[in-house]
């Protein structure tokens, strides 16, 4: 087994990867590495080619619960036990309770109101000839709506960003476990308020109902750990399509010329964007538990894998020239929201919301161009995203 790569020693490894993931992939499909400071994980085997990386994410040898090695993360032990950590059977359970809440049909219903917190929000920003977009309209838009969904009341938007910034790109160790300790404590007072409240048309009340119902369908640690997937999962990768499909456009005036000339373009628009400069560069830890060959390469058991989401959307072996951003491409295909089993249960209703703001925002701001150096990146291995993305028109 060769050393470990330390992708710490990779200069502006956090603020543009791709070079990193290209020169892994043409060494091979699979490595291990030791993952960059602040995610300090340790080490971890990192599946980069396209192929190698769809076929993992349906590869039951490949495991999600920790506990099947024997361990627990921060969000089990002070959360609960949630979608993204769970195997078959647990996990089919734990989705059919939420699955009904994003069908396409249900997504579709909620347009209107979608389209009503948009405008809102450009109402209150666009007076203002500039902005930090994350700020004022791609963070509030998709927080907004599933607070809506969930039926959280109105939340401190500055104080909730802080929290869910720290949970999927924490600065430190300190500051994650505080944070998931403070998240914790606010959503099982939230779940207590609202079983004591009348009965409310929301799916965190009907979660709460279905407990109730039929008993220990859903531990209270399970509901808690539902709500917080939901809550952070549920706007975070909107937020992240929005301000980084924005920063592509502007970086590339060509296309969104072509956007604005024709707007029939925009869902696949949203699609390469997605390809391009998805929300998620690495979808969340698997684990082998005995030694397990992938893409050529044995993993010995006991492992931490991560499938690198960006490195495989931008593979030339599945797309022609993936450094491109080509809003007329085919990007079908892509992984952006992961594949099989933990296919993410909300990407419908991100790519609804990603729609609808952006045609609103190109349509209210045609002078719209950016306003100062957009590359201050979220640290980490996760979430691929801004922290801010000023803008004026």
């Amino acid at each position: 087994m060769g050393e470990a790569i330390d992708l710490g020693d990779y200069a502006g490894f956090t603020a543009d990867p791709y070079p990193v993931y290209e020169e892994l992939r043409a060494r091979g499909p699979v490595h291990r590495v030791l993952l960059p400071k602040p995610a300090d994980d340790g080490e971890a085997w990192l599946i980069v080619g396209h192929e190698e990386a769809r076929a993992a994410l349906t590869d039951p040898r490949l495991v999600k619960s920790p506990a099947k090695l024997g361990f627990s993360g921060l969000d089990e032990e002070l959360i609960g036990t949630h979608l993204l950590i769970t195997d078959p059977p647990h996990h089919a359970r734990l989705r059919s309770l939420v699955t009904r809440a994003f069908t396409a049909r249900r997504v579709e219903s909620l347009r209107p109101r979608i389209q009503r917190v948009t405008d809102d929000l450009l109402d209150a920003m666009l007076p203002h000839g500039r902005a930090d977009l994350v700020e004022s309209f791609a963070f509030p838009l998709p927080l907004t709506v599933i607070c809506e969904l969930l039926g959280v009341p109105d939340i401190d938007r500055a104080d909730f960003r802080r929290m869910s910034n720290e949970v999927v790109a924490p600065s430190d160790r300190d500051g994650e476990y505080a944070t998931f300790v403070e998240l914790a404590a606010y959503l099982r007072d939230l779940i207590e308020d609202k079983r004591a409240s009348a009965p409310a048309d929301d799916l965190l009340s009907a979660l709460i109902r279905t407990t109730a119902e039929d008993g220990d369908r859903l531990s209270p640690d399970e509901l808690c750990a539902m709500a917080f997937l939901l809550l952070i999962a549920g706007h975070e990768t909107t937020v992240n399509l929005i301000a980084s499909g924005v920063r592509a456009l502007l970086t590339h005036p060509d296309q969104l010329a072509a956007l604005r000339a024709d707007m029939t373009l925009l869902g696949g628009a949203v699609e390469e964007m997605l390809r391009y400069e998805g929300p998620v560069e690495n979808a969340t830890y698997r684990f082998t538990v005995e030694d397990t060959e992938v893409g050529g390469t044995v993993i010995p058991g006991g492992s931490a894998v991560l499938v690198g989401l960006a490195s495989a959307d931008h593979d030339p072996e599945r797309f022609h020239e993936p450094g491109r951003f080509d809003i007329r491409r085919d990007a079908r295909g892509h992984i952006a929201f992961g594949h099989g089993l933990h296919h993410c249960l909300g990407a419908p209703l991100a790519r609804l919301e990603g729609q609808i703001a952006l045609r609103s925002l190109l349509d209210r701001a045609p002078a719209l161009a950016l306003d100062g150096p957009a590359d201050d990146w979220l640290p980490g291995m996760l979430i691929r995203g801004v922290r801010s993305l000023p803008v004026r028109w």
